[in-house]
């Protein structure tokens, strides 16, 4: 898979994309992660390359142009057929499970990262195809919400983790938050880990996980409950 990120700030993301998985993932040919300076497709000479400016109407804050956007998404789709154009947006899709196993499974994708008030908003009709919101609140720019987006396909991808079956049991995979884990040692100070997992009785195992899964969610949850075979599982 290959991912390309628009951003004014692309040493924000060098950063988190050199840690843990996703070095490994480019090591072996599994992921490609370009970052791109929006700054580079502003037009004119000068040290100083604004890419914003003024709302017409007035009002606070300044707006990111579409002229230096679309050049260099032109530039890209030169060389690249994207599956998805993405802006990560507060008033996007919320992020879930669903969405990100959806996008694991794409060739190419391309990331605008906002910044300011937003972007002007033809950037949002005409050059992006989907909107994508990792919460209902507010950053000072979109590339954080991009290094979730990336961190949360990458993991799905064939090969990146050592254990592929681990992403598959994840919370909301199967609409249900994940049964509690334990490891080493068995007793803790008197903490105990529970009886059953010490069993090796597989079938009895699996059954106190669906249990815990259920019950979490409907603490945590509920909402996830509703409209799912999972209550009737576990009558």
């Amino acid at each position: 898979m290959r991912i390309d990120i628009i951003t004014i700030f692309p040493d924000m993301l060098r950063g988190f994309f050199s840690q843990g998985m996703l070095p490994r993932a480019q090591q072996k040919g599994l992921l490609e992660i370009h970052l791109h300076q929006l700054r580079d497709y502003v037009e004119g000479k000068g040290s100083r390359k604004p890419v914003d400016d003024y709302a017409f109407g007035g009002g606070a804050g300044m707006v990111m142009g579409i002229g230096p956007i679309a050049r260099c998404v032109e530039t890209l789709e030169r060389e690249v057929r994207f599956d998805h154009k993405i802006f990560v947006t507060p008033d996007g899709e919320r992020l879930g499970q669903a969405r990100l196993n959806s996008l694991s499974i794409c060739g190419n994708l391309l990331i605008l990262c906002g910044r300011y008030k937003g972007v002007d908003q033809r950037v949002r009709d005409h050059l992006m195809d989907l909107e994508i919101s990792i919460g209902d609140y507010v950053l000072t720019g979109g590339e954080l919400p991009a290094a979730v987006l990336v961190d949360g396909i990458a993991r799905l991808i064939p090969g990146v983790l050592s254990d592929e079956s681990s992403a598959l049991l994840d919370s909301y995979q199967g609409g249900l938050l994940d049964a509690p884990v334990y490891t080493r040692p068995a007793d803790y100070c008197g903490l105990s880990v529970p009886d059953v997992l010490l069993s090796g009785h597989e079938a009895n195992i699996e059954a106190w996980r669906l249990a815990q899964s259920i019950e979490k969610t409907r603490q945590r949850r509920p909402d996830l409950l509703r409209g799912t075979d999972a209550l009737s599982e576990e009558r």
